[in-house]
């Protein structure tokens, strides 16, 4: 098992120069093999919101009790796995004694009866389903611990505060991807739980899309063989690490959420990988000025699980007065500068829209469009289109619309951080 690490940079820096920008593509090989023979496989648990309101329309309950069993269906055999229901409290519907069953056809289809038992009522506390799911995950040593969590609706019964600790309390145990399903929840909640929890956020509009959706999460889980790979930087004494994102295939701001690895090195959560994986990251890095002609390493950065490398790349600097080098913006460099903003630019656009403040809306929303068609992203500027009337693509003049569904609304901002890819040879 091994990774590839590829740094793509403009290494040159004008006399004086301190800031080192460099996009450092990861790809997993394609025979990739578990990193650790002890690992005790996959462990997985879906969390159905059982509230009230998943049963107006009594579609959306009947439609999670159908993605509960497609999702159980793609569960390999020898997986760890349970179901919890969530209101505003929760509790274990397969097993019901708070363990994990192991996958096999008796078993899968055990937990679907169990699934078909779904019944809304109740309120909503998003924390203590994270919370029972951690007390569960905790009863078997998976080394691959992954999470699908289903809501339709607002965290009305617990604090911010409790979601929070209850989220903190979850980061680095088990990854979660979140979907919402109707219009009636809160992008920004599941949010929060899905980039903490290194998982996806995304909307189910119509609850018929839930079974297919949930299947491909649970495919997509099925495919990990590593868990809790890091990207490590190191930096010489005189450098600082300035920013490390994930840009490729999301942004995704890793900053905050570096771990000292030993001297001048810090540890970046990336989470689970599958055979054949590329994701491409933006490192940026504050060095102390050289003379005309000198070279340094501004930054190392390698692939880790516990103490294994598993890749390195180098990041360089060279300081030159020739302006032609100096000057030169790496293409992938200022492709995903743009997909970052992109992302930003449409958040902020939407909150300013639902704070009534029209002219940030416009702005930022025609900056998202210009910004969406200089760089080849077809599929956000068609989410945009239904948010926004377009003028002028090329200035990325606007006008907002009158009356947008809030389907488009939430699909644009939950998908806001999707990226299109540059690749190197490209560029």
């Amino acid at each position: 098992m091994s990774f590839t690490v590829d740094v793509d940079q403009n290494q040159f820096l004008p006399e004086g120069g301190r800031t080192v920008n460099a996009v450092v593509t990861v790809t997993s090989s394609a025979d990739m093999t578990p990193a650790r023979s002890d690992t005790s496989g996959s462990a997985e648990i879906v969390m159905v919101d059982c509230s009230g309101s998943m049963d107006v329309p009594t579609t959306k309950i009947s439609s999670a009790r159908a993605a509960v069993s497609a999702a159980i269906d793609v569960l390999r055999d020898g997986t760890a796995f349970a179901v919890v229901a969530g209101t505003n409290s929760a509790w274990p519907v397969f097993p019901t004694d708070g363990t994990m069953a192991i996958a096999d056809p008796a078993s899968r289809a055990a937990a679907k009866r169990a699934a078909m038992s779904l019944r809304a009522s109740g309120g909503t506390a998003i924390g203590t389903w994270l919370r029972l799911s951690c007390a569960i995950f905790e009863t078997y040593p998976a080394q691959l611990r992954h999470a699908i969590l289903l809501t339709d609706g607002k965290n009305q019964h617990e604090t911010p505060d409790q979601l929070q600790a209850a989220i903190g309390r979850c980061e680095g145990l088990f990854s979660c991807d979140c979907r919402g399903v109707g219009t009636d929840w809160e992008v920004a909640e599941l949010r929060r739980i899905s980039t903490a929890l290194l998982g996806s956020v995304d909307i189910v509009a119509d609850p018929a899309g839930l079974a297919a959706d949930f299947a491909a999460m649970m495919e997509n889980a099925m495919g990990k063989q590593v868990a809790d790979v890091a990207l490590r930087v190191w930096t010489p004494q005189s450098a600082v690490v300035q920013f490390v994102k994930q840009v490729a295939p999301t942004v995704a701001d890793l900053t905050a959420r570096r771990t000292p690895s030993g001297p001048q090195a810090g540890d970046y959560p990336t989470g689970a990988w599958g055979p054949g994986e590329s994701r491409d990251y933006h490192v940026s890095v504050e060095v102390n000025p050289a003379g005309v002609g000198q070279e340094m390493l501004a930054a190392r950065v390698s692939l880790v699980s516990g103490s294994d490398v598993l890749g390195q790349g180098l990041v360089r600097a060279v300081w030159t007065d020739d302006e032609a080098l100096s000057t030169k913006i790496n293409p992938r460099v200022a492709h995903y500068t743009g997909q970052a903003e992109l992302a930003s630019a449409i958040q902020d656009g939407l909150e300013a829209r639902k704070a009534g403040d029209e002219e940030t809306a416009t702005a930022k929303l025609g900056r998202a469009v210009k910004l969406a068609q200089e760089s080849g992203n077809e599929d956000t500027a068609k989410l945009l289109a239904k948010v926004v009337d377009v003028v002028d693509v090329a200035t990325g003049t606007v006008r907002l619309k009158k009356a947008v569904a809030d389907a488009d609304e939430m699909a644009l901002d939950t998908r806001s951080t999707k990226t299109v890819r540059v690749k190197k040879e490209h560029a």
